[in-house]
């Protein structure tokens, strides 16, 4: 009978190169998740009253040639992120903070290129509105 020792046998690293290791395909419900976070976050902290951002996305294949051999062939999506903002309110630097955000959040957790995001400010709400309410 042999002997064990217990020791494990020391980790070989994977010597494939990039391009041949295959992707991960994110899912757009996934990245749109990601995306309403990212939203929530630049918008915060958001009113209780307040409905919270919600956003869709459209994931596009990278064209081929366009970026580094490592890149995932869906590397592209486009967001639109619908809001409910309060009134009176810098409603240009909200969105633009919202872009911003979400830009960073998806490119870095989703590693994906945003070339374009939609803010849709879909409502403004007065102080003290009730929700519901339409002026």
């Amino acid at each position: 009978m042999g002997t064990d020792t217990g020791a494990a046998a020391p980790a070989v690293p994977d010597r494939t190169p990039p391009g041949e290791r295959g992707f991960t395909r994110i899912a757009d419900r996934v990245v749109a998740k990601i995306a309403a976070r990212a939203a929530r976050e630049a918008l915060a902290p958001l009113p209780q009253d307040l409905d919270p951002p919600h956003a869709t996305v459209n994931v596009r294949p990278r064209a081929r040639g366009t970026g580094p051999v490592e890149d995932s062939p869906f590397a592209t999506a486009r967001v639109r992120v619908v809001l409910e903002l309060e009134y009176p309110g810098d409603i240009g630097a909200r969105c633009a903070a919202v872009r911003r955000r979400v830009t960073e959040r998806v490119g870095t957790l989703a590693n994906m290129e945003v070339p374009e995001v939609v803010v849709e400010v879909e409502r403004l709400r007065l102080p003290g509105e009730r929700r519901g309410r339409t002026v």
